[in-house]
């Protein structure tokens, strides 16, 4: 799941999708979210998209990677390609910055999922890191921290990722609505479920009030301070 919004300044506030999906049914579907510098993430995904459309003559292509973790080396590359090219002006190659989350299966091996640093290296999703955030994560990790689970269904999910993007939404102008969600069944080598949640969206709005609600009742149920 990814939010929407850009920013450079509280007066210059729009929306750009912060997710890339690249899929071959029967074979491979990869999943790349973004945060960061605007310039620099586009730049990226416009790189690896265009040298998958013409992989013969622009090589190498996300749509020919062996593995997940040859993907994630592309990305990584990429994004390094990126920021050097961008810091040739004088400019320190902090202010070029991203990140990503880079999600997916090609056939003949299992679902991974890495992120993916501003310096380009990497870490693999694990026991030790079930999930990863970029971008604005002081509000809702702790939410994820509390209440995730190895087991969760998708619908479970997804309901645990609203309140942690609601959280976050309410705390900080930088993260806005719409959301956008993805599913993928492993071993399906297909997207499974896509939805982009607006503002007015029932379920999220559900949530979002009942999650108000809870933590309120949840704050009266504790005992009181005693001086």
């Amino acid at each position: 799941m990814s939010d929407t919004r850009t920013n450079a300044g509280v007066d210059n506030i729009s929306t750009f999708r912060k997710m890339k999906v690249w899929e071959r049914p029967d074979e491979r579907v990869i999943v790349l979210l973004s945060a960061g510098n605007l310039a620099t993430t586009q730049a990226v995904a416009s790189l690896l998209d265009e040298r998958s459309k013409a992989p013969e003559e622009r090589t190498p292509s996300i749509l020919a990677t062996p593995s997940m973790f040859q993907t994630a080396r592309l990305v990584g590359d990429t994004l390094k390609e990126v920021i050097r090219q961008a810091a040739t002006g004088g400019q320190s190659a902090d202010a070029f910055g991203a990140s990503f989350i880079l999600g997916g299966q090609i056939r003949g091996g299992e679902p991974r999922l890495f992120l993916i640093y501003p310096e380009g290296n990497f870490i693999e999703a694990g026991p030790d890191t079930p999930f990863f955030q970029i971008g604005e994560t002081k509000y809702g990790k702790p939410i994820l921290i509390r209440a995730h689970e190895m087991d969760l269904s998708f619908e479970e999910t997804a309901k645990l990722l609203l309140v942690s993007f609601d959280s976050t939404v309410k705390s900080n102008l930088s993260v806005g609505l719409p959301l956008d969600l993805l599913c993928y069944p492993a071993d399906s080598f297909k997207v499974g479920h896509q939805k982009r949640i607006e503002q007015d969206d029932p379920c999220f709005r559900a949530i979002s009030d009942g999650w108000s609600q809870a933590l309120r009742s949840a704050f009266k149920s504790l005992p009181d301070f005693e001086f």
